[in-house]
């Protein structure tokens, strides 16, 4: 990947996939099911988008809607076949019902992962205290981004909080790349950009006919274009 500013897309199928990268696309988020806000897709259609773009696959770990982890075991046993199947990036995240990172479950998961870079994603906005966890999670080995739009909200109400934490690149527990997601729209990137933040994550403004309808390389280009302007 270059140093330009990094556009991650999530895509379902082969057919997502390669309409995302013709339109510009870096790096893809890999999910099935929507409708529970993104699972863990099968190995076979890891293979399948795999075969058919060859850019990064950041692959999902997450088997039920919500941030709890549920059956441990069977995501470790997930991200075991995944990784057998040639997948070497991930995106998970799993909070207590206290609030706090899921250390047990996030442990796990990175014990099998064996380095592979990985995502912490959005449970960072549910969680009691973004600080805290950010440290709890600071010493494991391969995490490199936090998909986040700062508030549990969208993009529109985590704005200050985005601000701050680009401000903080690079103290203890903000090494990681700060992957800008959840209501994010092009009106946003003007004060995001100028805030330092250069990687951004979108998913249904990648598909202006909805969720039904697969991503548009239009669309897609549409937001390279911004990005880098």
């Amino acid at each position: 990947m270059s140093n330009r500013a990094v556009l991650e897309v999530i895509a379902l199928d082969e057919e997502d996939a390669v309409a995302a990268q013709a339109g510009g696309a870096d790096r893809l988020e890999l999910v099935t099911d929507m409708a529970a806000d993104g699972l863990t897709p099968s190995r076979t259609g890891f293979a399948a988008i795999r075969a058919a773009v060859d850019i990064p696959l950041r692959v999902m770990l997450r088997l039920t809607d919500g941030f709890a982890a549920g059956d441990v075991n069977a995501l470790v046993a997930r991200a075991s076949d995944l990784r057998d199947a040639g997948a070497d990036e991930f995106v998970l995240g799993f909070l207590t019902a206290e609030g706090d990172a899921d250390l047990v479950a996030v442990e796990r998961l990175v014990a099998v992962l064996d380095g592979c870079h990985w995502t912490f994603h959005r449970a960072i906005d549910r969680a009691a205290d973004r600080d805290t966890l950010r440290k709890q999670l600071a010493d494991l080995p391969g995490l490199d981004t936090y998909l986040t739009a700062g508030a549990p909200t969208g993009v529109d109400d985590g704005l200050p909080v985005l601000r701050s934490e680009a401000s903080r690149t690079g103290r203890p527990g903000y090494e990681p790349q700060i992957l800008v997601g959840g209501g994010l729209r092009l009106d946003h990137l003007p004060e995001l950009r100028s805030a330092g933040l250069t990687a951004f994550h979108i998913g249904g403004a990648a598909r202006p006919h909805g969720w039904t309808a697969p991503v548009s390389t239009d669309a897609v280009r549409t937001w390279r274009a911004a990005i880098d302007a």
